[in-house]
């Protein structure tokens, strides 16, 4: 009896276990290390209490998290703002879809040479990204600031340097540095004025809200967004993703681990 009863009972414990692990699913996805990946880490836990273990993988660039989502290797990836992801998916024919906004990490223009915009003398060198989808965002930002105009009527967010038609002070655009490395020329003093991306800027100890003598309004079209394959948008374990993005937990940590430099956002 007591044979049969131990049998009853450990056969319970291993259906019990079964039918855990058919709740259970693991959800990959790539990140850039900040903020996305800090972010992604406080999300862990609210996944965690929905059966859903979430693993980070971070990247150092803006191209192989993409690659590697249309291989399968990543369930999702949170790197890219809106206007990049539309020209990765028409450059390489990505078959991607946005599962939802989460934040805005405003641009800034940087110098440790001038403390004002207004200081910027005539012919002085801007150093920009190298990446053409990253121009349309930094040239109005220029514009905005009344530095450079732009031609009428055209999408500012696939604006390029051809699209200046007025340059007041001629200042030289010097577009030949990564997007990643641009914070070292700034650390070494190279061109007079440097646009940075704020969270290669954060990653590397510079204040976006201190340290720049510009930054993008809060307003910006820019959202970072969780893309992922189509189709899976619909899939339960990224609409928990999103739906924690969204949280107040979440949107409260951003704001308070950032301070304004990351804007949380709370839809498409």
């Amino acid at each position: 009896m007591k044979k049969l009863l131990s049998s009853v009972l450990l056969g319970a414990s291993v259906l019990a276990l079964a039918a855990c692990g058919e709740d259970e699913s693991t959800l990959k996805v790539g990140a850039s290390n900040t903020p996305h990946a800090v972010i992604l880490e406080q999300v862990k836990p609210i996944l965690e209490e929905q059966g859903i273990t979430l693993e980070i993988e971070t990247y150092q660039d803006y191209v192989l998290p993409n690659q590697n989502l249309e291989s399968g290797d990543l369930d999702a990836n949170y790197f890219q703002h809106i206007p990049y992801f539309e020209a990765q998916k028409t450059e390489f024919n990505y078959d991607f879809a946005n599962a939802g906004g989460i934040h805005i990490e405003p641009i800034g223009i940087y110098s440790k040479k001038y403390a004002s915009l207004e200081e910027l003398p005539e012919g002085a060198t801007i150093l920009l990204s190298n990446s053409v989808a990253d121009h349309g965002r930094m040239l109005s930002l220029l514009e905005a600031q009344g530095l450079i105009k732009l031609t009428d009527g055209i999408d500012k967010t696939t604006a390029e340097l051809k699209d200046i038609v007025e340059n007041p002070k001629n200042f030289v655009f010097d577009h030949n540095t990564a997007a990643e490395l641009l914070f070292q020329m700034y650390d070494n003093e190279e061109g007079d004025a440097v646009l940075i991306n704020s969270n290669f800027a954060i990653d590397n100890g510079i204040n976006p809200l201190e340290d720049s003598i510009a930054i993008e309004s809060g307003d910006s079209p820019y959202v970072n967004i969780i893309a992922v394959q189509s189709g899976d948008e619909d899939s339960k374990e990224i609409k928990a993703l999103v739906e924690a993005l969204h949280s107040k937990e979440i949107q409260d940590f951003i704001v308070e681990e950032w301070g304004g430099s990351v804007v949380p956002v709370d839809g498409k």
